[in-house]
């Protein structure tokens, strides 16, 4: 099987605030948007939010509550850090160093979902 694209579509009734959020904090674009569901990439990286008033919700649409993160990987995480603070906003979870091999950020966009942003990095011997 080959696949175009893979991403998680988190549904949640503030669907235009997660997709103002995601496009002002986290630079990702608007590929797709009508009035009940949004599809943004930034990068090789995929998110969508679609509202539970879909008109014909899939399987599964239950309004996202929890017990969900996404995880964004780049290549410099203080870089990435500089870039999230300048559109004013500071992370919910500082930059650390993890003793299992990232770097990393968290925020937690407006419908609940935790966004990790890692550096993979060399676990000190």
């Amino acid at each position: 099987m080959k696949y175009i694209d893979r991403y998680p579509i988190i549904v949640t009734p503030i669907f235009a605030t997660c997709r103002d959020f995601w496009a002002k904090h986290l630079g990702f674009a608007v590929i797709f948007e009508n009035d009940w569901f949004v599809l943004m990439q930034a990068e090789g990286a995929s998110i969508a939010f679609m509202s539970p008033e879909h008109p014909s919700p899939p399987p599964g649409p239950e309004t996202f509550t929890a017990g969900m993160c996404m995880e964004l990987e780049v290549d410099d995480a203080v870089a990435a850090l500089a870039l999230f603070r300048a559109t004013g906003r500071e992370p919910d979870y500082p930059l650390t160093d993890e003793p299992f091999g990232q770097r990393r950020f968290s925020v937690q966009d407006p419908s609940g979902l935790w966004v990790n942003v890692v550096q993979q990095v060399t676990i000190p011997v």
